[in-house]
């Protein structure tokens, strides 16, 4: 099973219907799967991927 890692939370709001009646909707995080290098599996948002990816390619270039 693979590890949460990310601290983000949903996001909550209404949703408007023509009438103006408000209901409460969630926006939930895009959580994904990812293997790392040592072949662990972390649960984390796709922007978070993003970032580690941004990160390790730098690295790679310095």
């Amino acid at each position: 099973m693979a590890v949460k890692v990310t601290a983000r939370k949903n996001l909550s709001g209404n949703r408007r219907s023509h009438s103006l009646r408000a209901t409460k909707h969630a926006q939930k995080t895009n959580l994904q799967i990812m293997t790392l290098a040592d072949g662990t599996k972390v649960r984390t948002t796709t922007r978070e991927m993003r970032t580690l990816r941004k990160i390790s390619k730098k690295k790679e270039e310095a």
